[in-house]
Parts: structure tokens; sequence; C-alpha cells
């Protein structure tokens, strides 16, 4: 039974895959806790070739998956929103409505082009996402996009257990919404009454191998729990367990204070001094979005948590394992695992805060980190509010749940344990305690995953195929665009820059005029094609191919001819505002041409059942093609005018720094953007100054580069110093350096001691 559920997960799991990758389908992806939602999350992120951005409610959420919040993203204004246009409020209530949030649509161009080009929207820890929030994530990308469709033709993909925390809504606003909708979960959203989710629910439980707690749990979820439930549970009472005397037992409360004053009276009662570590913190790291507090404040014996999985190889610990303190120092903490005899050195662990930019060179949507917090990934773990126990998996906790405020916190706190084996109950619980919303269980009731996945998946590729063909041969914005930027010159003298440049731009305007009817024949040719009972893709194909030919070498000149427009630009004064505007019109080329390439290759790759994933090599031409174009306007500007400066800002603007590859980059990690720049022969300390983390953080990331033997230790130290080391370790015989660096005292450095023991390791 186990292995047949396990196989039908992976297999719900890849289904995922290929929804997002072959079709433009809406996902709602839910699960039990430990199912493994945020393992999948992080695969799609890394396999989608699809322009993606990950949204959460909180900042919390969103640093944890990787993301932005929805406020700063949207540029939404914090308050409810009314789907409506003439609503009128009571001054006392922040609410918007459909007239009053088109006021803060005014984004730059940068942020109007990230979610033009914008693909695949994933929403994290969804049970928290307001329905009027999601109206208004709606109404914003209709109206930027100029698309009047759900999320303005984006494909949405919303993860989330529907049993974790719900939304937050103030009664105050309730009194308003409550006429719009039925309740604040997304699910009631009205855009979701245009644009039902696929459904799909990962059931295997990774977390659970108990069935009879399974069991319990999935009658919690339901509103199912029988007295034989309830009496299982509660022969877990034991209201005198007193927790000082038992290692590894986590306190789960329902509130913030009551989790502080037990972990800072635990921590009192140990013995010893107090040892601080402070968070490193650079660049633009907001106070809110902090995982953990700033300083950490630990005693030998305190007994931890770890926030993070392990990103090692060794796999030494993951989110929610619990440990004691043996060994503290300035640069050295140690943690125990009594139970497996182990004994690790936490090293510190990069959480990073990330905008969204656009590259103008490729249409590609990056990330730009904007801070990171530096820190050891580790909490004071005797209590912690059930609020912050998602995600985290314990194999011992005492769980009161006498103070329940809001439906569904029961269950988070019990779905924490692996098996009832770990369960202490406080006091007796009582059945309208473990009440889970009415509105969720019979959302999910409703949706029983019984659609048909492998004919969604077939009808969802065709309709997929069909809107993106259409999306990319449709220019009517840009020929918009154009003819407003042409009006510009009617008032401009004949001596003026716009005046002189007349000529250009009417012929300019011509050009594209001129591939409108055809455009509209072309698209209408594609309906009546894809219309038809039994579609033949491949001569599909041809017909693109075709089109693809006819309309690019108009295009390509076009945008080569206003690239060099711009560089000529460049060279003459009082020429700024005139090169902007020129700037969105080239963006607005490019992204045309980009589309019409990448539909190219779509129906190629489904005609050709060609995996459809970030890396394939036929996005290279893609990638390519805007910086080719540079190249060329450069080389001619060269012969033209040797004078001419190349280190403008067009041409910064348009390259970035250095000449990009035309294979499209994997994200890094930290540890390999260490690497990069150690491989440039690069010293610790200018890799440090680089980056903007200290000394001892490169440092860390260099002891897991000797480990995995990516680096030689001669590449950090040189051989003298490597000689010395040598003697002083020829009675090491692992474990702390504390002692050793009390013996050695100033001799040596933590740093040097750390980086030649981790090349013993090796």
């Amino acid at each position: 039974m186990t292995t047949d559920l396990t196989y039908e997960t992976n297999k719900i799991a890849e289904f995922t895959e290929r929804f997002i990758n072959q079709t433009n389908r809406t996902i709602f992806l839910t699960g039990k806790a430990g199912t493994g939602k945020t393992t999948l999350l992080q695969k799609i992120v890394k396999s989608t070739y699809k322009q993606t951005v990950i949204v959460a409610p909180t900042g919390i959420a969103a640093l944890n998956a990787g993301g932005v919040t929805i406020h700063s993203f949207f540029q939404l204004p914090f308050g409810g929103f009314v789907p409506d246009f003439n609503a009128t409020f009571n001054e006392s209530v922040r609410l918007e409505s459909k007239s009053t949030l088109l006021r803060h649509f005014r984004m730059n161009n940068q942020r109007r082009a990230i979610i033009r080009n914008l693909e695949l929207l994933i929403v994290d820890e969804v049970s928290m996402l307001r329905a009027d929030l999601l109206d208004a994530m709606d109404w914003m990308l209709r109206n930027v996009r100029k698309i009047n469709q759900p999320f303005g033709g984006v494909q949405v993909l919303f993860i989330g257990d529907l049993l974790q925390l719900p939304p937050v809504v103030k009664q105050n606003e309730w009194n308003y919404l409550r006429n719009y909708y039925k309740s604040p979960f997304f699910f009631d959203a009205q855009v979701i009454h245009e644009v039902k989710p696929l459904y799909i629910e990962l059931e295997k439980v990774y977390r659970q191998a108990d069935q009879q707690f399974i069991d319990i749990l999935n009658n919690l979820r339901n509103n199912e729990i029988t007295d034989k439930d309830i009496e299982i549970l509660n022969s877990h009472v034991d209201q005198n367990f007193d927790a000082t005397k038992h290692d590894d037992y986590i306190t789960l409360t329902t509130h913030n204070a009551d989790a502080d004053k037990i972990n800072r009276e635990a921590l009192d009662r140990l013995d010893g001094n107090v040892h601080r570590y402070d968070a490193e913190i650079n660049g633009k790291f907001p106070e809110h979005l902090y995982p953990i507090e700033e300083t950490l404040e630990l005693k030998l014996g305190a007994q931890v948590m770890f926030i993070k999985n392990d990103i090692s190889y060794e796999k030494n610990f993951y989110n929610g394992k619990m440990g004691k303190i043996i060994a503290l120092s300035k640069y050295e903490v140690k943690v125990e695992f009594p139970a497996e005899k182990k004994i690790i050195e936490v090293e510190k662990y990069e959480w990073n805060n990330i905008q969204y930019n656009l590259n103008p060179a490729t249409g590609e949507v990056e990330e730009k980190v904007l801070g990171t917090f530096v820190h050891y990934p580790l909490k004071l773990a005797w209590a912690i509010t059930v609020h912050k126990s998602q995600g985290l998996t314990f194999d011992k906790a005492i769980i009161d749940v006498s103070k329940v405020f809001v439906p569904g916190q029961s269950y988070v706190a019990l779905s924490r344990l692996r098996s009832l084996d770990g369960l202490v109950l406080l006091n007796p619980i009582l059945p309208q305690r473990l009440s889970t919303n009415h509105e969720v269980a019979a959302y999910t009731q409703a949706n029983d995953g019984s659609e048909d996945l492998e004919k969604s998946l077939i009808d969802g590729t065709y309709e997929y195929a069909h809107s993106a063909l259409q999306r990319a041969f449709d220019w009517i914005e840009l020929m918009n665009k154009w003819h407003s930027h042409k009006d510009s010159y009617k008032h401009q003298g004949a001596k003026s820059m716009k005046g002189k440049n007349l000529s250009w731009m009417t012929q300019q305007v011509q050009q594209i005029e001129g591939t409108m009817e055809a455009s509209r024949k072309f698209r209408n040719q594609l309906t009546k094609l894809f219309h038809q009972k039994n579609t033949d893709l491949s001569f599909v194909e041809e017909r693109v191919d075709a089109a693809y030919t006819y309309f690019f070498k108009t295009f390509d000149g076009i945008l080569y001819s206003t690239l060099k427009k711009m560089a000529e630009l460049q060279q003459k004064s009082n020429t700024k505002q005139y090169n902007e505007e020129l700037e969105e019109l080239d963006q607005l080329m490019t992204e045309t041409i980009i589309r019409m390439k990448k539909a190219k290759q779509l129906i190629h790759a489904i005609v050709n059942d060609i995996s459809l994933e970030k890396d394939q090599k036929w996005e290279n031409e893609i990638l390519a093609y805007k910086q080719g174009k540079i190249e060329r306007v450069r080389q001619e500007m060269r012969q033209e005018n040797a004078t001419f400066d190349f280190d403008t800002d067009f041409i910064q603007i348009k390259t970035k720094t250095k000449k990009r590859e035309t294979k499209k980059k994997k994200k890094k990690s930290t540890y390999e953007t260490t690497l990069e720049l150690l491989k440039e022969g690069k010293s610790i300390k200018e890799v440090s100054k680089e980056r903007q983390l200290s000394t001892q953080t490169i440092t860390s990331h260099c002891e897991r580069l000797l480990k995995t033997e990516k680096i030689e230790l001669r590449d950090l130290l040189d051989s003298k110093r490597i000689n010395q080391l040598s003697d002083v370790f020829d009675e090491y015989e692992g474990g702390s350096l504390t002692d050793l660096k009390e013996k050695v005292g100033n001799k040596f450095t933590w740093d040097e001691l750390k980086l030649y023991r981790a090349s013993l390791i090796v």
C-alpha cells in the first residue's frame, strides 16, 4: 500500500510539472502537512522555462519560498479591496475600489516590463491569502498587461494547505467585504469563479508513518473526528509532565508570550555564561523580514532546533530537528544529537532578500539580491508557537491547545509530530477545540481530485499552444505605442531633434502598419486550425515557421534601426528624454520578437515531444538575439565614428557589465558564487569585500568547498603557513578547536585553524 501510494504521489508531482510547462492552467497544489509541497515548489522553479515570479502573503513566507511579498511585487496598498467601481466606505476603514486602486498602477517601465513578460506566478502559503487581495492582484494584472482575462493571461500556481493558518480580516473590513465574498479564503475570490483551478493533491505523507495517527489527522482535517479519536489523543495527557526533566521535547503554544517565557526561564536555569551571536546583515534587509532574532543567546546545554534543512551533502539536520549545545566559543557552535550519538559544528546560513528585474538584452525575468541575513540557523527549542511551527517536524512535543483561538490550530500543532509516541498533552482535548473551518471543509470535499489528469493535460497543451501563438503574433499594443510616440513629433520644429528624425519615425511606423493585416489573417487561420476536430500540429508548425520568417525580417530591421538611432543620439546633447522614449519602444519591440521566437520553439517542442525545461538548448538563440544586435551596432558605430564612447549608459543598460553567455545561467548557490571568485584568484578578504559578507562567512564557504574537493588548501594559504599548521595539528584528534586555539593563542587565527581542519576531512 505504501509503495503504491508513493508511486501515485510521484506520478501526481510529475503531472504537476508537465501542467506547468505544457499548459496555461491555473493550479491549486495542496496536500496534508509533510507531503512534500515545498520540495515540489523548488523543483518546479528549477525546471520550468517560463518567466517565473514567487510571491507570498507575508514577508517571512516569501523569504522561505525564495520570493517577495504580494504587496511589494504588485505595489498594492495595505488594506482591503472591494471589486466594484463605485463603492463608498467609512473613513475609518482602509479599503480600495477598482477605480481608486487604478491610481496605484503608475509604475515605472521596468516594473511594467516584468509584469508584461510574466508567464508563471507562484503564490505560496495560500491558506493566508485573502480573497479580496487575490482580486486586487487580478485587477492589476489585467490593467498592466492590457489583457482582459483572469490574471491577465498569466498562469498561476497556488500552493498551500488550507488547514494551515487562515487569512486575517478585521471585523470592520469584513462588514463591507461580506457583501462580495462568501468567505475570506482565496477560493471565494471573484476571479476564481471565472477560472476554477485544477485541484491537485499530494497524498503520500512523508512526515508520519504511524497509520493510526495519520487516520486521526485525516479525520481532523475533514471535520470527522470521532469519540474514539479523542480518546486515543487524550490517553497522552500528562498534566504534571515536567519538560525540564526530559530532553528533546518542545512545547507548542498558541501565543508568543508563552513561548518566550518558557524559553527564557529554561535558559536562565542553565549554569554558565550566555554567549551572544549577532546576525551579519548586508545591503537592504528590513527588520520585518528577519527569519530569526538578530541576536541569538545560547548557553552550554541549551536545547535548540534547526530552522533550515542542511544543504550540504551530509544532510546532518532538517527543518525542526532538535539537539543540545555542547560547545560554544566566539567562532564555534557545536550541537549534539544524543539519540544518534552524533556531534556537528553548525555553519551559518545565508538568507537573501530579492527583487525581480528584467534583463533588457534577453527579456528574461531575473532575481537581484538586495541584501543578505547571515546567521546560525538555530532557535531555542524548549517552546515555539503553533504559528511558527508550520513546516517543522518534531519527534517529541508537548502540546497545549487549551487556548486555541482560530480553527485549524489544533491540526497544525498535532501534525508537526512524526507519531503519537512523541505526544504529550498538558490538558485533555475538547471536541470544540478540534474544529476546522467549515468553508474549507466544504471546498475540499467539492474538489475530490477526480478530474482526468491525462485528458486535461492533452486539452491544456493544445489550448496553451493556441493562446501562445495568438499572443505572439498580435502586436496591436506595440502598434499603438509607436503611433502614440509618432504623434509627439507633430508640434516639433524642423530643426529640433525629433523634427530631424520625423521621416525616420514615419518609415518605422509604416513598416509595422504594413504587417497588421497579414498578422490578423494569420491569427484567424490559427483559430480555424485549432478549432478543427483533429488539429494537425505538424501543419500548424509549418505555418508558424512561414509566418515567423515573413514577420521577423521586418521587425528585426526595425529593432536594429531603433538601436542604431539610440546610439547616434547618445553622441548629441539634450537627448535624454528622447532616448528614453525610444528605449521603451525598443523594449516592446524586443519583447515582441522574443515572443515570436519562443512560440516558434514551443510548437516545435510539442510536435516533436521535446521536454520543455529551463536548460533546453533551443533557448540559446533567443537569449543571444538582442546581444547580437547590440554588437552589430557597436561595430558599425566604431567604423563610422572612432571617437564614439562605448561605455555610455546605453551600452551599459543593454549589456549590463560583461558579455552575457548565450546559454541561460542556472541560479548559483552562495557557495558557487564564492568558488567562482576564488577561481579568479581573489583572496578570502577580497571575496568578502566584493560579496559584502564577513571573512568569517566566506571562510565557512571555503570549509565546505574544501570538504567537497572543489578547492585545495594551497588555493587559500601559502605553503609555509600550511606546514606550520601541519605541526600544530599533529596531535589533533578531532572535535572542538577551542582547546587548540587556546594553545596556539594569536599565532594562528580561527579561520586558519578551521580551513586546515576542513582540508583534513577530505
